[in-house]
Parts: C-alpha cells; structure tokens; sequence
C-alpha cells in the first residue's frame, strides 16, 4: 500500500513538472489564431496585423485560420472543442459571445463557460453616414426626419445582430425615431448599398468608409464611439451632436478555451501589451479606423461582463431572433 502511494505521488509530481516544463516554454509552437469572420474582411485585416506582431514577440508563428459561417458560431465552436493549451485562440467579438448566446438556444458552445479572455486589444467605432448629396446634414436632421417619416428611412447595417445593427436600434431606442433596418453581409456591402443610395443611411463601422468619407463620397454625420475617432477627428461623436447614451463600438479581444494554464494566459497577455504599444503596428491599425484599447485578463473579464448586461436588455427589446 505504501508503494502504490508513493507511486500515485510520485506520477503526480511528475506530471506536474511536466506540465510546469511545458507552461514555462510556452509558446514552443505555433499558435493558431482563428478568425470565425470571412478572409479579406476588415476583421481579417485587423487579426492579420496583429498576428504578424504577435508572432515576433512571442518567437511563434501566429497562423490565422479563418473558420467562418453561422453567423461566427462555426469559428468560435472549433476553439470551443480545442485543447487548453494555449494553441489554438479565437479572434472574439461580441457576435460570438454575446449576440449568439442570446439568440441561438441550440449553440454548441457555452459563450461563458468555454471561453477565458485574454486581452482586449482594440476597439472600432460605428459610425453613422449618409451620401455626399443627401439633404440630412447633422445627426439632429437624421434624427427630426426619422421621426417625422417613421419608417421611411433605411438604414443599413452590416448583419442582422451585428454590432451596426444594434447601434440603429439603439438610436431608435434613445431618439423615439424609426428608421428601418436593412442588413447586409458586412460593413462592405452595406457600404456600397449607401455610396448606390440604396439606404439613406449607413450604420456600420468605420473601416470600409474611410476611403469615401476622405474623398467626399460620404458624410459623416456622428461616430457611435465613447470618444472621437482618432481617423477621424472632426466628426463629433453622437454624444456631442445631440444623442448621449448612444455608444456603439466593435471591441475585438483574444479568447482562450477555458482550462488553457494561467501563465500561458499571463504571456499572451504581456505580449499583446507589448505589440499593442508599437507605434508601427499602432498606425496600421489606425489606417483600419481601428482604437488601441488594451485591456489584460481580469480587466477585459469584467468589460465582458459588463458588456452582456448592457447588451442583453437591446437584443430582447428589440426581439432579435436567430437567421
């Protein structure tokens, strides 16, 4: 009995250092980061750049892997079911993790149990536009003919449950007008719906606007963002062009599945800092529209946190169902 035991330990102990040995080489591999949003996308873009400077700082290929399809479920899934190694991430947002788990009853992951953030490391604003030539020329317009028209103005998001799509039914929400909803399969097509004056106005995030905006093809009436768009820095944010409480911003944020050791989390972490603060990758970025918003683990645990409970009560108000 007192050999078994000292057997028993000993294979404990063992396994310990091994996993110990293995913990404190990390990364001895490459990582797989997945993107569950279609190739060449501004989300693509983003995770791209990020994935280059990350794999300097950690000395490890960061190879992304793009698994998109079912509205972001698909790629979240495959992370869901990976091992907790640290190998294998998922580019998260709040369709895959907030809007889905409110929706979708037969999800094949559990947004909150699966998952352990890692770090925030950007935010996008949304941003509300119409076309060079439309008559609206403030916030305040779009906002007295969205009353005095209810229904008449569409506006374009890029998908049904999108962070655009909620940032539209939240104007309605806090303005008491009524604009109506046209989705498309991303912030590009809902963006060229506008510049083909197919919508009167476009709710969908900076990244494939900034290119018209600059060359006066669009407008900008406000940014959805907490702040002023550092690409944009003469467009108020709709706080200051007359609507407060109306924050509407892609946050983008690694995510590990739950289980993954805490100091291959701590390193990912740092390393995120530390590629975040290169002024190089900094302006790349920025070209996308995209904010520098580095949160680590325990800081983006509770944005997270709090951002479900600020989210949940729009997507019921607004019975958004799944599809």
């Amino acid at each position: 009995m007192i050999i078994e035991r000292l057997l028993v330990a000993a294979g404990c102990l063992l396994a310990a250092t091994v996993g110990h040995a293995q913990t404190a080489t990390y990364p001895n591999k490459p990582i797989r980061l997945v993107n569950p949003y279609g190739a060449g996308g501004p989300v693509d873009t983003i995770a791209r750049e990020v994935s280059a400077a990350l794999s300097t700082e950690l000395g490890q290929q960061v190879i992304v892997d793009v698994k998109s399809g079912g509205g972001t479920v698909i790629g979240a899934n495959v992370v869901a079911k990976s091992p907790a190694d640290g190998y294998t991430l998922l580019l998260g947002t709040q369709a895959p993790l907030i809007v889905q788990p409110a929706i979708n009853s037969q999800l094949p992951y559990d947004a909150v149990k699966d998952f352990v953030p890692v770090a925030m490391f950007v935010t996008v604003p949304g941003i509300i536009s119409v076309p060079a030539d439309s008559p609206l020329k403030s916030l305040k317009d779009l906002v007295d003919e969205g009353k005095r028209q209810p229904g008449a103005i569409n506006y374009a998001s890029a998908g049904n449950g999108t962070g655009s799509h909620l940032g539209g039914e939240l104007f309605n929400q806090l303005t008491g007008a009524k604009l109506a909803h046209v989705p498309y399969r991303g912030a590009a097509p809902g963006t060229i719906a506008l510049l083909g004056h197919e919508v009167q106005v476009g709710f969908v995030n900076i990244t494939p606007q900034l290119a018209h905006l600059e060359a006066g093809r669009l407008r900008a009436l406000a940014v959805t963002g907490s702040a002023r768009s550092t690409a944009l820095p003469n467009v108020p944010t709709a706080a200051e062009a007359g609507v407060p409480g109306l924050v509407a911003e892609s946050w983008y944020g690694l995510f590990a599945p739950a289980g993954t050791p805490p100091a291959a989390l701590a390193r990912l972490a740092g390393a995120m800092e530390k590629v975040m603060a290169q002024p190089a990758l900094k302006a790349k970025l920025g070209e996308q529209g995209a904010e520098i918003t580095y949160m680590g683990t325990d800081a983006f645990t509770t944005y997270l946190s709090e951002d479900r409970k600020r989210m949940l009560p729009l997507i019921k108000a607004i019975g958004l169902k799944q599809g």
